[in-house]
């Protein structure tokens, strides 16, 4: 089976197969069609060796500001309990 050219297929968001030497020749183009949303499938000599698939967008995190103004410290400073502990264990 036969991998089809880059310029017989041209659909956005749709998967594609290309062979080794045509990935070379229009990898631009194929990175192109990856950001636009299509996946392509490289093969040699029939078989398929590697994937090029467009990268999904990062989540951004919550912000955690509120939760950190939220949190309120009971006692005193932790460095004193750890000083205290070490004493302590000493003796």
């Amino acid at each position: 089976m036969r991998a089809q050219s880059v310029h017989l297929i041209g659909k956005e968001g749709s998967n594609m197969e290309i062979n080794v030497k045509e990935a070379r020749n229009h990898l631009s183009s194929l990175l192109d069609k990856a950001e636009k949303g299509s996946e392509i499938v490289i093969s040699r000599r029939g078989k398929k060796v590697a994937r090029i698939v467009p990268i999904k967008a990062k989540k951004s995190l919550p912000s955690l500001k509120e939760f950190r103004a939220s949190i309120r410290a009971k006692g005193g400073p932790l460095s004193g309990a750890v000083v205290r502990n070490r004493e302590e264990a000493r003796y």
